[in-house]
Parts: C-alpha cells; sequence; structure tokens
C-alpha cells in the first residue's frame, strides 16, 4: 500500500468518525488499534505495559504463524533473558491469511499478502524449518519430523488447523494442506471446472480468475453459483459468507446479476452464532436474494460434470415413549445433488494429526485448554493458542490478539512460580464483508451477545468498517502484533 493510498483512507474515516462526534484517534483507541496509529503516524508509539521479567526456562514454540509469532515477539519484550525457539515448516507462514478473501473479491493482489517469516522473526529468537512428529510431554520433549529431539521447560502449541480437502469426495488428490503452502495441487485438481477456495493463498488467486468467468458466462445467459461451509470447525467462519457477498458485488457492477442464482450451503441450521448478527445476515441475504440450504454439508464434487454432492439431515418424530412421555427422535439423511458454474469450497478442517493423536490433545483433537487461562488442563507447563486450542468461538486472527496478551502474562507467572490470574473473555471479531466498500463488524464473547468497541450500532453495514477492514488491519497485524505490541 502506498503512503497516498494509505493518506486518503485515513482521511476518509475522519470524516466518517466525525460523523458520530469522535476523533480517529479516540476510535482507534476504542478499537484497540492503537499500536497500528502508531505505525502510522497518527500517535506516538507505546511501549508494551509489561513489567520486565527475570523468569528463565526454554521456551518451545510450535508453529510460527500470526499466533506463534506474536506470542514468541511479546515473549522476547517481557522476559530479560528469553530463551525461545520455534518449530515451523513453512517460510511463508506469517502471510497475511484474512486478505485472501479480498484476493478471491478482485480487491487484493497475492503481493499484498506474501510475507517471509523471516523478516518478523523476533530477534535472538531461534527458527527451525520443521514440523513436530510427536509430543512426549511426560519427558517435556518434542521429536521433529527430522527425527531431531527437543526438550523444553515450556511449551506452546500454536500449529492452527489442516484443510481437509481430501474428506470431500472427488477431492482426494488435494488431501490435507495449509493455507500458506503451494496450492498447486489444489489448483491443479480444480483446473477450469469452475471450483475454487480461498483457504490457501495460491487458491485465492485462482478464485478471483474465476469469478471474471463467471461474469463473463453470466453475460451469455442463466447460470448458478454455490457456496458451501462444512460440517467442521473452520478458521474465520464469516469467510464463506463474505466471498458470497464479494461476488454479489462483483456481479453487481458488471451489471448481470438477475442471470446468476446464488446458493448457500450451510451444516448448521443459523446464519450465526450470536442471534442479533444471524438476524441481520438474514435480512441481508433477502435483500440480495440469496437462497439458503441449512442442514447441507458438502460432501461430495464431480468437477467434470459440474455436480456437488450435499448430504442433507433432518429429524423426524418417532414413536411415543409412553414412560418418557416424549417422542423418539429419528435421525434422517439423504444425498442430493445440485449443478454448478461456479462453486466456492471451505475445506473441511481438523486439528494437525501430529497434535490430534498424541497424549497433548483430546477425543476431537485439539488442544484442551483453560478457556480463560489458555493453559493445558493435564500438563501445568504447555499453553495452546489460536485455531488449535479448544477455545469454543473464535478461530480468528482478531481472537489470536486478545489471547496472546493473556497466555504471555500466565506462562511468565507459570515461569515466576505463581498463579496464572490473566483471563481471555472470548473475545472474537469477525468484520463481515458484506459487499464492495460495505462490512459488518461482529464483535462478540462468550456470552454469545454483540461486544461492540465502538458506541455504535454494530449489525448495520458500514463504509468504515471497510476502510478499517482493506486499510488498518494488515499494518496492524504484520506489524503491530507480530512485533508484540498491538
Amino acid at each position: 500500500m502506498s503512503k497516498n493510498e494509505l493518506d486518503k483512507a485515513l482521511e476518509l474515516i475522519d470524516s466518517e468518525v466525525k460523523k458520530f462526534g469522535i476523533s480517529r484517534r479516540d476510535a482507534l483507541k476504542l478499537a484497540g488499534l492503537s499500536s497500528a496509529a502508531a505505525l502510522m503516524g497518527t500517535t506516538q508509539a507505546q511501549a508494551v505495559e509489561a513489567k520486565a521479567s527475570e523468569a528463565k526456562g526454554k521456551i518451545l514454540i510450535i508453529g510460527g504463524g500470526l499466533a506463534g509469532i506474536s506470542t514468541a515477539a511479546r515473549l522476547t519484550n517481557t522476559l530479560t533473558n528469553p530463551d525461545i525457539t520455534i518449530v515451523e515448516p513453512n517460510p511463508k507462514s506469517v502471510c497475511y491469511q484474512p486478505g485472501y478473501t479480498l484476493i478471491g473479491g478482485g480487491v487484493y493482489k497475492k503481493e499484498d499478502v506474501d510475507y517471509n517469516t523471516k523478516d518478523f522473526l523476533p530477534a535472538g529468537v531461534e527458527m527451525i524449518l520443521d514440523s513436530a512428529a510427536e509430543f512426549m510431554p511426560e519427558e517435556n520433549a518434542v521429536v521433529l519430523a527430522s527425527g531431531k529431539k527437543l526438550n523444553y521447560d515450556y511449551l506452546i502449541v500454536a500449529t492452527g488447523v489442516a484443510l481437509d480437502y481430501g474428506r470431500i469426495k472427488g477431492l482426494e488428490a488435494i488431501g490435507q494442506t495449509y493455507s500458506s503452502v503451494d496450492g498447486t495441487k489444489i489448483i491443479d485438481t480444480f483446473s477450469d471446472s469452475g471450483a475454487c477456495s480461498i483457504y490457501n493463498m495460491d487458491s485465492s488467486v485462482q478464485t478471483w480468475t474465476q469469478v471474471e468467468k463467471l461474469i463473463e458466462k453470466a453475460k451469455k445467459g442463466k447460470v448458478k453459483a454455490l457456496f458451501t461451509d462444512p460440517n467442521t470447525p473452520i478458521k474465520c467462519g464469516g469467510a464463506p459468507k463474505k466471498i458470497m457477498y464479494l461476488v454479489n458485488s462483483r456481479l453487481e457492477e458488471a451489471g448481470v446479476k438477475d442471470n446468476v442464482e446464488l446458493h448457500y450451503f450451510d451444516d448448521s441450521g443459523k446464519y450465526f452464532g450470536v442471534k442479533e448478527y444471524a438476524d441481520a445476515i438474514e435480512e441481508q441475504f433477502k435483500v440480495r436474494n440469496f437462497i439458503t440450504h441449512f442442514n447441507h454439508n458438502l460432501s461430495g464434487v464431480d468437477l467434470k460434470n459440474n455436480v456437488a454432492t450435499f448430504t442433507k439431515v433432518w429429524e423426524e418424530k418417532g414413536k411415543w415413549d409412553a414412560d418418557l412421555e416424549e417422542y423418539e427422535i429419528i435421525k434422517k439423511s439423504e444425498d442430493v445433488n445440485f449443478d454448478f458454474d461456479f462453486i466456492h469450497i471451505t475445506p473441511p478442517q481438523k486439528a494437525v494429526d501430529a497434535v490430534a493423536k498424541s497424549a497433548i490433545g483430546s477425543g476431537k483433537g485439539w488442544v484442551p485448554v483453560n478457556q480463560e487461562t489458555l493453559q493445558h488442563v493435564k500438563y501445568p507447563n504447555v499453553f495452546s493458542i489460536g485455531d488449535t486450542a479448544a477455545v469454543k468461538m473464535g478461530k480468528t486472527g482478531g481472537t489470536v490478539r486478545k489471547q496472546y496478551k493473556v497466555l504471555v502474562d500466565n506462562l511468565v507467572a507459570v515461569m515466576e512460580g505463581k498463579v496464572p490470574k490473566a483471563k481471555f473473555d472470548g473475545y472474537t471479531v469477525c468484520p463481515l464483508i458484506t459487499g464492495i466498500g460495505t462490512v459488518m463488524l461482529a464483535e462478540f464473547n462468550w456470552t454469545a451477545k454483540p461486544a461492540p468497541s465502538f458506541p455504535l450500532d454494530p449489525t448495520v453495514e458500514r463504509y468504515i468498517w471497510w476502510l478499517l477492514k482493506v486499510y488498518l488491519l494488515k499494518p496492524m497485524t504484520q506489524y503491530g502484533m507480530l512485533s508484540g505490541k498491538a
């Protein structure tokens, strides 16, 4: 982003927030964006408000994405003599994943989000380009894929999620992959079938190509576009909707919206986990003429014949139980087919196998932690953060922004022989892109109620949130969080 573009965005933000009687600086402060503002010259840079600790110990972080690097940076800022090692196989692990949706919508380019992890590695932190193969918490050790064994005093698990495309029949050739790795297998498998996915950086570029081709098809006649949301937890739960909203905007811009049916398939029976936002999304869908199919999970895709198979589930009332005085509930399912010209596939997602099948994992794969302290429920010297932690709601970068400060405070407390007291309140933020130029800033916590940072109705789509999403969150994340200061 050029300085002129940034200055223009900040001028627009000024004009927007003044309508509500607040200054840009106050608005950014309310949103917890003071560090981003500092980076952009709008206020003086502030040091991390953490007291230096003399605590010592070898800290091993498995995973060098946003969560892992941010945590390492804050620990480096906090400890007077840090001894930190990060294990991460991907040299591009800090690529800006929230920007993939904007690539798919033709707003960003790949170069806008493509970063080298070494450029953000905190000074003094050792990084090993490898992955964990076996966790041995009873021995305070991790065995790497290379066979090397690393010992630790304290362990932080930040391995993120695996994209399990191979679970969908017809996509077995892709198998498991990750968001910031080479996406050749996804691109080659999808080819020019109209299928695409924003969950990988390279395939998000292919997504925009398919959107452009959809527009050209729509100029010639009626077409159908499908968007899927799977039956597993996913990172950025709003992304399947965001790309649909963006495609809709591009179709409107091209004047071909009337020629396209947009179908949304969700395995759940609701639009969002917070009722106020769910109600707002339902109304937005009605206005845009989106067609919703709840309780539908994508189970197969025939890319040669452009047919998607969904497993539809429902419940029926069975026999009356006189003893319990209630009807038996019978679960039913059937496979239904839909043809498509365009399909955006959100892959099923899971914990990394090495974590899921280890002593530090759980029955569902995720790392079981105290949801407030992020400390492992069984091993007190083990913590977890981000997408792989078994924390309800919030597999988002905005959640990590709150979590990593709590984790560092609690880890340092444990290192000092104290009881961890910092608490994560479940805060999650989803800047739900609803079109080119509009965003609904959905903020909430474990109360499952809106928790807005601004004194504005959070269910309203606003241009100012678009400016926040497109221009400010990226520098705040890349240069604020990854420095341990935002």
